[in-house]
């Protein structure tokens, strides 16, 4: 497989974690209505359940969108994931490229200026900035970095970028305004039972606020 290329644009990020209308459904969500990265993150499960729910997902999310795996670059192999995504606190990224292989797409988080900075010396394939604002999605989260913070980050990114940290269609204006392109919006999409409007109205927006 040769590693698809990606567009400093990555537009709307998905992200499914624990959603109201289970994996398999938000995923075909997604990819019907053509997102590019869906992927798969399940904080605090056994592993084995991660591998039976990514097996399923991995079937429904084809070419063109790419399915990602959170945290774990071996299971992710193992699956036949499209790419892993890695925290501060994951596996380095010279080990997780190893396992993974050339092909394979990785992205990186980060939170600060200087961690922006250090992994883009990396040249992962894209790299998270955020959170933007405070996120209840994680139990030990980041502090949140901020329109300004986003900005600076943005500026010092050398790779395709995706903000994200309780984003939704009540901040997203002045977050594109300040040049966001990729973003991820993680609760509109899985804490409700009508995913499909949720997503629609954020795919709006978004069109609208970059023409």
């Amino acid at each position: 497989m040769t590693k698809p290329a990606l567009e400093p644009d990555l537009r709307f990020y998905g992200i499914l974690t624990n959603p109201k209308v289970g994996y398999e459904r938000l995923a075909q969500v997604l990819v019907a209505r053509g997102v590019r990265f869906v992927q798969l993150r399940m904080k605090d499960c056994a592993r084995e359940e991660v591998r039976q729910v990514a097996m399923r997902v991995r079937r429904i999310v084809t070419l063109p969108s790419l399915f990602i795996l959170n945290d774990d670059p071996q299971l992710a192999a193992e699956v036949g994931a499209d790419g892993v995504h890695l925290g501060q606190g994951d596996m380095p990224y010279a080990k997780a490229r190893a396992i993974v292989g050339e092909d394979a797409i990785i992205g990186l988080s980060t939170h600060n200026p200087s961690q922006t900075a250090a992994a883009c010396a990396l040249a992962p394939d894209y790299i998270g900035v955020g959170p933007v604002f405070p996120t209840p999605t994680k139990k030990l989260a980041d502090p949140s970095i901020g329109i300004e913070g986003m900005r600076q980050m943005l500026e010092l990114s050398t790779v395709p970028t995706v903000v994200l940290g309780s984003l939704d269609v009540s901040n997203l204006r002045p977050v594109f305004a300040a040049g966001a392109l990729g973003f991820a919006s993680v609760r509109p999409i899985n804490d409700t039972l009508a995913p499909e409007d949720a997503l629609d109205e954020l795919l709006r927006l978004e069109t609208n606020a970059k023409n």
